[in-house]
């Protein structure tokens, strides 16, 4: 059963899958815990579960926060909004980030000025099989980027690492990906021992490159069309549009939706996000983008695929699903 916030479930039914509660910024709520945005765990919370109890209200059963290091993952946070909302949250681990590694990890494994260990996939395996810090609650999905630098040394390290845990878990894999880098790491992880079937390309839908798309299909991974209300990297019409053509070319199997919006996230102005991107919020896709979907033919057929199918396939794994014995592989040069 797929494991979420609050423990295992027996269905997630339908489901967001590239969505996140919060993004925090811990050094400077530290330091500056004034800041105009403002943190109080309860009070956003509580703000967060509301909003969730608005998606449950539009269809929508369950989200997976791909929230990791790097982006501020806090995880007692958002479990204590996952006791406050009826929709099921399903955790993710890995690494954020487009190049460099933080100096904990930056400063030891391969390629580092002191050498040693890589302990990434250590930390990855232990947040999916054991539970996230002391909370008890265990990842299901992990996380790699890489974004317009390509793949940097860094990047290249916490993709072998994702592999790593990958292997040795079960767990499937999305990415954080900029056209037209998702070939890139589709091939990194295939030759990493990786079933690309257990890997979605995030912010695929970014583009409206029909061929690209294909190609990273025919690598056999899913594709996320999941910036939807993120109209300055692309509008409305074109990522409706490419859902559509997908569905059209019989893709509809390989495709999921998703925001990737936040709950709460002090690395932005709200009021400026609001204003230039006013669809940028959880109930987009239920409101606006599936009945433009409809409108350009895509079936009830394909929108099960979407939103319910595909993510339970995605999901069909368990942490005993590695053969027994299975370990992540530590790097020492």
């Amino acid at each position: 059963m797929p494991e979420t916030v609050k423990g295992p479930v027996a269905d997630l039914g339908a489901t967001l899958m590239h969505e996140h509660v919060f993004g925090l910024s811990p050094e400077i709520l530290w330091n500056w815990p004034d800041i105009p945005e403002g943190w109080d765990l309860e009070a956003r919370a509580r703000e967060a579960a509301g909003k969730l109890e608005a998606l449950k209200a539009e269809g929508i059963d369950s989200i997976v926060d791909l929230t990791v290091v790097g982006l501020g993952r806090y995880v007692p946070a958002v479990r204590r909004v996952a006791e406050l909302t009826s929709v099921n949250i399903v955790a993710a681990t890995g690494l954020y980030t487009y190049d460099a590694l933080p100096p904990y990890f930056g400063n030891r494994g391969p390629g580092s000025l002191f050498g040693g260990q890589d302990r990434l996939a250590e930390f990855f395996v232990r947040d999916l099989t054991e539970g996230i810090g002391r909370t008890g609650v265990k990842a299901a999905m992990l996380k790699c980027a890489t974004d317009e630098p390509g793949m940097t040394p860094g990047c290249r390290r916490v993709f072998r690492a994702v592999a790593e845990a990958h292997l040795a878990t079960g767990a499937p894999i999305t990415t954080h990906s900029h056209e037209p880098g998702g070939l890139d790491q589709q091939r990194l992880l295939a030759a990493c021992g990786v079933d690309l079937s257990r890997v979605v390309i995030g912010h695929a839908g970014d583009s409206t490159d029909l061929a690209y798309l294909e190609e990273l299909l025919a690598g056999g991974s899913y594709l996320g069309m999941d910036r939807f209300g993120i109209d300055t990297i692309s509008p409305f019409a074109d990522r409706v549009r490419i859902v559509a053509d997908l569905c059209a070319r019989g893709h509809a199997d390989r495709l999921v939706l998703s925001h990737d919006s936040y709950c709460f996230n002090d690395r932005f102005d709200p009021d400026v996000v609001r204003r230039r991107h006013p669809d940028y919020h959880l109930l987009h896709i239920s409101r606006d983008v599936l009945p433009a979907l409809r409108e350009r033919g895509v079936t009830e057929d394909q929108i099960q695929l979407m939103l319910v199918d595909n993510p339970r396939r995605i999901f069909a794994w368990t942490s005993t699903s590695a053969p027994t014995g299975t370990s992540p592989r530590r790097t020492t040069s």
